[in-house]
Order: C-alpha cells, then structure tokens, then sequence
C-alpha cells in the first residue's frame, strides 16, 4: 500500500504552473499585458491573466469559442453599460460580439479561459487581427527569447 506523496500522486493535477514565475508580456496596446498560464493543445484556446491600465479599452472583438472571466482586481465597464469589479465571472457565449474599457484608477487583471480565438473587428465586421493560442504561444516565445529567458513548456498535451 502506497503512503505519504505517493498515495495521492493519482490525484494531483497533470500540471503544476508556477505562474509568479512567468513574464507579464505586453501587448501592442501601451498598458495591456498578458501572462500565459495554459495553451491547449490543437489550438483550441488558451488561459492567461490579463492586465490593463485604468482609460484603456478592449475593442470590438468576437469570440468563436466560449470565454471565461474572473476579474481578480480592477474594474471594466462593459459595452452593455455593467460594470464588472472584483470577484465578478463573466461568460461569453460562441459567437459573442463586444468591447469594454477599463474605469476608475486601477489596473484590472482577469483571469481568462478562451476557447477557440478572439477576432478582432475593423469596419464591416471584417477581421483585422487574431488572437489564438498558435499566437499567444508565439508571443511568449518570442519575448521569452527577446530576454534571454527559457520558455516554459506551457501547452496542454
């Protein structure tokens, strides 16, 4: 009979991610920033804390998966008017069309479980950008190299 750590090594997740460990990655956007935690494997999504300074706003996005959010600080006000602070969830269905900007003097940072990819809109509904877990994987990995700095293993096999 197994005891001790080995006794409950059948119930311990597959992964542990130390994610003090991991990089906040910034975005394109000045005061957006991301840290990886996950990417599913097959590019079927991703989940990241993601971080964004008081004034900025997300935009016009469409999800072609579900999505997840818990916001663990700050608060966004969401295109419906609603205002989402701390211990808040939001799902999002498939299909989800909306925006949101940041309010009040402090930073927000969610924790994110996206499934399948965010598109970002331009006029016509035509897709300007997407986010995927192939390109926020990249995005690690190139800042991880960018700061000579190892890129952990975060994809879910």
């Amino acid at each position: 009979m197994a005891s001790g750590f080995d006794a409950l090594h059948d119930y311990l997740p597959a992964r542990i991610g130390a994610s003090a460990q991991l990089p906040w990655i910034p975005a394109d956007t000045p005061g957006k920033y991301s840290k990886p935690l996950r990417f599913f494997a097959d590019d079927r999504g991703f989940v990241e804390l993601l971080r964004m300074d008081p004034g900025l706003a997300m935009p016009l996005h469409r999800h072609t998966g579900e999505v997840h959010a818990y916001n663990l600080s700050g608060t966004r006000q969401l295109c419906t008017g609603e205002l989402i602070g701390p211990g808040d969830y939001v799902y999002e269905p498939p299909g989800n069309v909306d925006w949101w900007k940041i309010v009040g003097d402090e930073p927000m940072i969610a924790l994110v479980v996206v499934m399948g990819a965010v598109e970002f809109l331009g006029p016509g509904g035509t897709v300007r950008l997407r986010a995927t877990a192939q390109s926020q994987r990249a995005a690690y990995e190139r800042y991880c190299r960018q700061q000579r700095r190892p890129a952990l293993d975060l994809t879910d096999r």
